[in-house]
């Protein structure tokens, strides 16, 4: 069985539902489909972008009371106001107007945070937007507002449960389409690296702060249609549904079904509205009192699942689910992405001037000098706690140097982040292999493409940007054959090698285009041949004009690659010439070998 055909008989089980299930199951399947459009942000949020978030109910808040007090209130609101309440379909936008500048506002403040300050800080909000439906004059206060009208749909009135089924299922099912639309994209495999690779991504290009914006505001307008749903269906909206435990139970939804599959989410709402109903009906009967029971057995089962199934129980279905995957291809008749205008030969791309770096007391960088020409290959050697990687991350703009300048084509970007340094054709690998290990190799090598592309969010959710995507993947795709691992090519980063994860994050970096490659450590785990293949494919790239700075400790790797060598030792620049001269400096056996030969 196909994905298509699976998803066509989902469709054709949910068209049927309200025909054939009695009205009490109707309304279960009409929460299931609310709950699980909050948890579809919350998989977004948490299980994709890493930004833990117990606040999602207070959304559904924002978008229940926003319909709430303008379509019944409506007297009481100014003129200018007043008008959007002769429909629920103008509350809906009026309610994603005002989620969308709270959740900006919530956002600029909570998601500098990091660590387990980010979930305390949504509680925080989360508790505020609570106990203010609950207490502001004119929310109906605890005892709630009744009689919301219902939703009007071309002529017909969405009174009932099993009316308002399609409209609640039409919603989650556009959801699920537009998210899944937007993680198989250029701004999805950005949202991608949040977790774990931000500073991989910031040296690709990525804002990784306006992706984390991009999430969070998408979840919490998901939330704000499921409340404005939830006030036409109810009729009446209370501050009850809209607490912290709500938030709790959310989250719990995503754990279930699987904080990283989209469709983890429907599965998660389902399995946890039906057990929490069962459990509710059986336990008072089972125990002889009431109570809430099913929330004891909840805590328990989370445990449970969390050591058993970490991924939830959608990873578990799909295994059983007989399902055929189609193979993705690449369109390698796509129009090639534009080049930068690259330097003449010979010219210098790269300047580190006098460049010092101070942490406290101990100064990790003392003034130093070098310079990369195009065409050429410059290593940067020297024993280990020479300061060879801090001076790295000083030229690549992941550190700050504390004195001196970085300057690129003749211009000083000193003080720039690595995104804008990325942004003008400086690309790097790492010494620690960087990698998004459960995406392909062809995804990860697009990553480095980002700053070639420019369709955005909306686009990409509503599939606009095909043309364009196809052109990235065509690039990623030459660029993985280029570095000699293209039979590899739609398998999992992780499941590579490490000398071939290291060719393959040079692949990630020439999908950039840039001017200079800063390479670090390019060669370590690499077997001898996968040297000489890694070796023949620098030579290349100066061939074609390219500057390399590479820091290596394999010295007969290095000596028989490049062009000059510069030498550091306890932060200072102690050598510079050609490789035959460094191998006879004195200064530089002396660092090596603690001594020189008499």
């Amino acid at each position: 069985m196909t994905p298509n055909r699976l998803v066509v008989l989902f469709l054709a089980l949910l068209a049927v539902g309200p025909l054939v299930l009695p009205p009490f199951y109707v309304t279960l399947l009409n929460y299931i489909g609310l709950y699980a459009l909050v948890a579809i942000g919350l998989v977004l949020l948490t299980g994709v972008g890493g930004l833990t978030s117990f606040g999602q109910a207070a959304f559904v808040g924002l978008g229940a009371y926003t319909t709430a007090i303008l379509t019944t209130q409506g007297e009481l609101l100014p003129a200018w106001l007043a008008w959007l309440g002769a429909s629920p379909w103008l509350t809906l936008i009026a309610g994603m107007l005002i989620t969308l500048a709270v959740a900006w506002l919530l956002g600029a403040i909570t998601l500098k945070l990091s660590g387990h300050f980010l979930p305390l800080g949504t509680i925080a909000w989360g508790l505020s937007l609570y106990f203010a439906f609950g207490s502001v004059p004119g929310l109906g206060g605890h005892s709630g507002i009744p009689d919301i009208p219902a939703i009007n749909l071309v002529g017909v009135t969405l009174a009932r449960g099993d009316q308002i089924y399609y409209l609640i299922w039409a919603f989650l099912l556009v959801g699920i389409w537009t998210t899944r639309n937007l993680l198989d994209s250029r701004e999805g495999r950005a949202i991608r690296a949040l977790k774990g690779g931000r500073v991989m991504a910031e040296s690709m290009g990525v804002d990784t702060a306006r992706a984390r914006m991009v999430i969070f505001l998408i979840a919490a307008l998901q939330a704000c249609a499921s409340g404005w749903l939830y006030a036409h269906m109810q009729r009446f909206v209370n501050p009850n549904p809209f607490g912290l435990h709500m938030g709790i139970e959310y989250l719990f939804m995503t754990v279930i079904g699987g904080a990283g599959h989209v469709w983890g989410a429907v599965v998660g709402a389902g399995v946890f509205t039906v057990l929490k109903q069962w459990l509710q009906d059986w336990m008072p009967r089972l125990l002889g009192q009431t109570g809430n029971f099913e929330i004891i057995v909840f805590g328990f089962g989370m445990v449970y699942l969390l050591h058993r199934a970490r991924g939830g129980i959608w990873p578990l279905l799909a295994k059983y689910v007989p399902v055929r995957k189609p193979a993705r291809t690449v369109d390698t008749t796509a129009e090639p992405l534009p080049r930068r205008e690259q330097p003449t030969r010979g010219e210098v791309v790269l300047q580190a001037v006098d460049v010092t770096r101070a942490f406290g007391g101990l100064i990790a960088n003392r003034a130093v000098n070098l310079e990369v020409r195009a065409g050429e290959i410059l290593a940067l050697i020297g024993p280990n706690g020479a300061g060879k990687s801090t001076l790295f991350n000083q030229i690549s703009g992941v550190d700050v140097p504390t004195s001196g300048q970085v300057r690129f084509r003749g211009h000083d970007v000193t003080g720039q982040d690595a995104r804008q340094v990325a942004r003008l054709g400086l690309s790097r690998t790492f010494q620690h292999v960087r990698l998004l290990n459960r995406m392909s190799v062809l995804e990860n090598v697009a990553i480095g493409a980002h700053l070639r592309g420019q369709r955005g969010v909306l686009p990409a959710a509503w599939r606009l940007d095909r043309a364009e995507e196809a052109r990235l993947l065509a690039e990623a795709a030459r660029q993985v054959e280029r570095v000699g691992l293209g039979r590899h090519l739609m398998e999992e980063a992780g499941s590579l090698a490490l000398g071939q994860q290291r060719i393959l994050e040079i692949a990630r970096a020439l999908a950039s285009d840039p001017c200079v490659l800063l390479l670090d450590e390019p060669a370590a785990g690499l077997r001898y041949q996968e040297k000489k293949e890694l070796a023949a494919l620098l030579s290349q790239l100066r061939a074609e004009g390219l500057a390399i700075l590479l820091v290596e400790h394999d010295m007969d790797f290095v000596m028989g690659l490049v062009d000059r060598v510069v030498v550091m030792d306890f932060g200072e620049k102690i050598a510079e010439g050609l490789p035959a001269e460094i191998q006879r400096n004195p200064a530089v056996l002396e660092a090596y070998l603690g001594g020189t030969d008499e």
